[in-house]
């Protein structure tokens, strides 16, 4: 790409090993992940951030019989 199609507003494509450590990233924050988000964060059409928000849910306990 020149600087000439940049300036066309074409944007450049990411090189193969950029794109598979996204993915792998992506698939590492996944594993094991039971309730929660993943946050791709993207600037100039470029992966720039991944954020993984876990959360811990608890069984409901019943409350104790009172007989």
């Amino acid at each position: 790409m020149t600087l000439a199609n940049f300036r066309n507003g074409e944007k450049p494509m990411p090189d193969q090993c950029g794109l598979d450590q996204v993915i792998a990233e992506i698939v590492r924050s996944l594993r094991n992940l039971r309730f929660g988000s993943i946050e791709i964060t993207v600037h100039d059409s470029r992966v720039v951030q991944i954020e993984r928000k876990e959360k811990v849910r608890f069984a409901p306990v019943a409350p104790p019989r009172r007989d």
